[in-house]
């Protein structure tokens, strides 16, 4: 029986482009889709830009537009990027709507009438230098959990807790910088603590509910408590003037919080949906639906769609989601993806450096499990895997054989031997690999359809339809053995559809069939029928075009040349390299030199230790946590532990080098080099970190 489903992904928000991190998200439940749809199920795929907000005023405003403005180019820009990644969203629309402000609104209203709304005076930090009061997200500082430092006002990003602003240690505005002022103003409270939302909370989320992946219905359970223990707290849901946002029905000046509206943007944009294609939204959103709904998103925002979002939706009497899938980050080659390393890597660039977009998603898919585990994208795996699983051994099936049915054939095929073990295998795989994809284990079904396209290689390998087709009197053995193998090449490409749409499609076409879907799996072509001219359908990975895009995504280092005097500036440093090529040099102990391009290679930058601990089992070693700026922060291992206690280095400025290349240690990965002095003569024992003046900040680069 098909089954009625619908499917969302986390809203992207409108301030930025779309990176990598972000595509594995929409890729994975883009898979997902492909696998319900092509297995005959009723799939509906929705999304949109999260809208609303401080930010989009601001950046509005520094642009000198409308936040209107700015929401409608970003739009595009996102659409753009996730269609360049093949992602099928069947609505991509907008919280700032007609439909989420209906949405919002009713949701409001009963939550409301079921007395779960309350409104009080809070005192709430307010910026004297930009005259506003302050979103939780512009408020940062130190949790009051965990101690992480720069920390955003409403939960920490570090141990997950959420809290309010309040409750940071030592906040500053990340508008202006000053230090915030508590100001009293009226707002309105989601009663998430209410004895109804925590019994139903604790039900929902319980792991035997199967709601939660394990790790996620732990965590839920350790945020709301032991039994008899209420640990939720009361969600403020409003904002004051100036804001971006929707204003709260009968509250002038107050305006719901984006966090209130972005999860309601999943219904508005499917009533959007529902109005273009005449479904019945009732029939998705109605209490007692029969009907799945299922929301991807990262492990980052698990807090809002486990807790917050299930308990209006319960209390506003819609239903609730059937699951929750939550997924963890991406790095890339072991670290965090960084600007200055050049991997903090934005969609556009890939597309535009001329990379498929089907070789990532396979390394996604290949890497992908129903856990909450992060994966790393290396380079080096990613060209060595796509070359040798996608063009190696899958498309290679196909380019052995089909020349030979079009020039030996009439492009005709002979009758498929359906007893052949190769072919009897992938038949026999398809059921456990369709559970696979069901359960979101890709890298599982990755791993069982490269296992079965190596023995449809095997059997290719062993019939040779190279040396056949020099022999004469075998042309029946060549039919059969070429026939056999794009037969196979065809069962393969049905598992790997989902992952390779663009590839399934030129397949569909070469080899003249309907599109497929996963029934095919169980059935063959017939003798005589007939397939048109075989085209390449995927190239090897260039490494020269990661070399590029890595270059093309690091920030620029130097400093700027003024092209007026840019000119003058090449025959200086021309006229200055031959001088030094000319010049006698003399003795120093100062050399080998080094003259200024080989200096400005190293980028020294300040930094400031937001926190520094001793490293377990490490004589010498101190682990700093150090913020560069840009909200980006690096792990050094440095050899200072001789010379300083790790508590009294937090929050004094240094200097890294912030281009090294990270390395791996025994207790984990070093992402740079803290500069010290040290004494080589020995008169002058010690070791002596390196500080700048007074009104350097973190970032500053030093030369």
């Amino acid at each position: 029986m098909s089954r009625k489903i619908l499917v969302t992904s986390a809203l992207p928000y409108a301030n930025g482009a779309i990176h990598l991190g972000h595509l594995v998200e929409y890729i994975q439940t883009d898979i997902w889709v492909r696998f319900q749809k092509m297995s005959g199920n009723e799939c509906w795929y929705v999304c949109a830009d999260d809208t609303h907000g401080t930010p989009i005023m601001l950046r509005a405003e520094k642009e000198g537009i409308t936040p209107e403005q700015l929401i409608e180019r970003v739009h595009g820009e996102h659409f753009r990027d996730f269609s360049g990644f093949l992602v099928g969203f069947d609505n991509y629309h907008s919280t700032h709507s007609p439909e989420n402000r209906e949405c919002a609104n009713d949701i409001y209203g009963k939550l409301k009438a079921a007395g779960l709304i309350d409104t009080r005076t809070i005192e709430q930090y307010y910026d004297p230098v930009k005259q506003m009061f302050l979103p939780d997200r512009f408020i940062k500082g130190e949790c009051p959990k965990c101690g992480a430092k720069d920390q955003y006002g409403d939960n920490c990003e570090s141990c997950g807790a959420a809290y309010a602003p309040t409750d940071l240690i030592s906040p500053y505005s990340a508008v202006s910088g000053a230090k915030p002022e508590l100001r009293n103003s009226e707002h309105y409270f989601f009663k998430l603590s209410d004895p109804r939302c925590e019994a139903f909370l604790r039900q929902y989320t319980a792991r035997d509910n199967g709601v939660l992946q394990p790790e996620a219905a732990n965590k839920m359970q350790e945020w709301l408590g032991a039994a008899g223990e209420n640990k939720l707290t009361d969600w403020d849901i409003s904002r004051d003037a100036p804001y971006f946002g929707f204003e709260i029905p009968d509250a002038p000046g107050k305006y719901f919080y984006v966090w209130l509206d972005a999860p309601i943007g999943y219904m508005g944009s499917f009533r959007n949906l529902c109005a273009k294609q005449g479904l019945d939204f009732n029939e998705f959103f109605k209490a007692d639906s029969q009907t799945e709904l299922y929301h991807f998103i990262g492990k980052d925002i698990l807090y809002f769609h486990a807790l917050f979002w299930p308990a209006e939706l319960q209390h506003a009497g819609y239903r609730t989601p059937t699951k929750i899938f939550a997924h963890g980050f991406l790095t890339v080659d072991g670290a965090k993806m960084s600007k200055s390393r050049g991997t903090f890597i934005t969609a556009g660039s890939f597309l535009k450096t001329g990379l498929n977009p089907e070789w990532l998603r396979y390394y996604f898919a290949a890497k992908l499990s129903a856990t909450m585990e992060d994966i790393d994208l290396n380079f080096e795996d990613f060209c060595a895997r796509v070359n040798s699983d996608l063009v190696g051994k899958y498309v290679n099936i196909a380019s052995r054989s089909a020349g030979f049915i079009a020039k030996r054939f009439n492009g005709e095929l002979a009758p498929a031997d359906a007893s052949l073990p190769a072919i009897k295998a992938i038949q026999e795989a398809a059921p456990r690999i369709a559970e696979l994809y069901e359960a979101r284990e890709f890298a599982k079904a990755m791993r069982e359809i490269m296992a079965l396209t190596d023995i449809a290689n095997q059997y290719v390998d062993s019939v040779k339809p190279w040396e056949l087709a020099k022999q004469e009197g075998k042309d029946v053995e060549l039919h059969a053995a070429c026939s056999n193998a794009l037969n196979l090449f065809r069962l393969l490409t049905v598992l790997l559809k989902p992952i390779l749409p663009v590839v399934a499609g030129k397949v569909e076409k070469f080899m003249n069939i309907a599109p497929l879907n996963w029934g095919d799996t169980q059935g063959l072509l017939a003798a005589g029928h007939a397939i048109n001219a075989y085209e390449h359908l995927m190239t090897r990975v260039d490494p020269k075009l990661i070399e590029k895009l890595v270059e093309t995504n690091k920030e620029s280092l130097a400093p700027a040349v003024n092209p007026e005097n840019s000119q003058k500036s090449a025959e200086s440093q021309q006229r200055h390299a031959q001088h030094q090529q000319n010049e006698v040099k003399a003795e120093s102990p100062w050399e080998p030199f080094c003259n200024i391009d080989d200096f400005m290679k190293v980028d020294l930058r300040i930094a400031r230790i937001a926190n520094a601990e001793h490293v377990e089992g490490a004589d010498k070693l101190v682990r700093l946590t150090l913020d560069i700026g840009n909200n980006e922060t690096r792990n050094v291992f440095a050899g200072i532990k001789s010379a300083y206690d790790p508590a009294q280095l937090v929050g004094r400025l240094t200097v890294m080098v912030a281009n090294l290349a990270p390395r791996k240690m025994k207790f984990g990965m070093s992402e740079g080099m803290v500069l010290a002095a040290s004494d080589t003569t020995g008169t002058t024992p010690g070791i002596f970190l390196l500080s700048p003046d007074s009104g350097a900040q973190p970032g500053m680069r030093v030369k």
